[in-house]
């Protein structure tokens, strides 16, 4: 029995640590938070040091940002250095002249979503990523 237990710790399940990692390349889909018009591309996560780079192909344009991850360990909220067991990601980006932030989160079916906008924008759209 212990043995049965002891399997079933450890095999992972969507949404968990096991299969948290944001790193990769998505198939991404969102909706512009001033004209509700959708867009699609891909967006390309990598660990660098402590952050994450994230990038953008929107319809040929591309757009960077920068990434702090949070995970919940033992009941809390810990911010901090970039780690697998990540299942959440906060974002910073620039597009053009302006600049944005996006909080993305791990779903159950392994996929991220999120909200995002920019400045002087006053709202909020989604966006989901799900791995390539």
């Amino acid at each position: 029995m212990r043995k049965i237990l002891l399997a079933l710790l450890i095999i992972p399940v969507p949404g968990f640590p096991a299969l948290a990692d944001p790193t990769g390349k998505f198939d991404v889909r969102g909706q512009n938070p001033d004209t509700g018009g959708t867009y699609s591309g891909t967006v390309t996560v990598k660990k660098t040091g402590e952050t994450y780079d994230v990038k953008w192909v929107i319809a040929g344009d591309t757009y960077r940002g920068v990434g702090i991850g949070a995970l919940i360990k033992d009941g809390s909220f810990v911010a901090g250095p970039a780690h697998p067991d990540d299942t959440s990601l906060a974002v910073g980006y620039i597009s053009g002249n302006s600049f944005g932030m996006a909080q993305y989160f791990l779903q159950p079916d392994g996929s991220w979503k999120g909200a995002w906008t920019y400045g002087g924008s006053g709202k909020v759209a989604i966006e989901e990523w799900r791995k390539k």
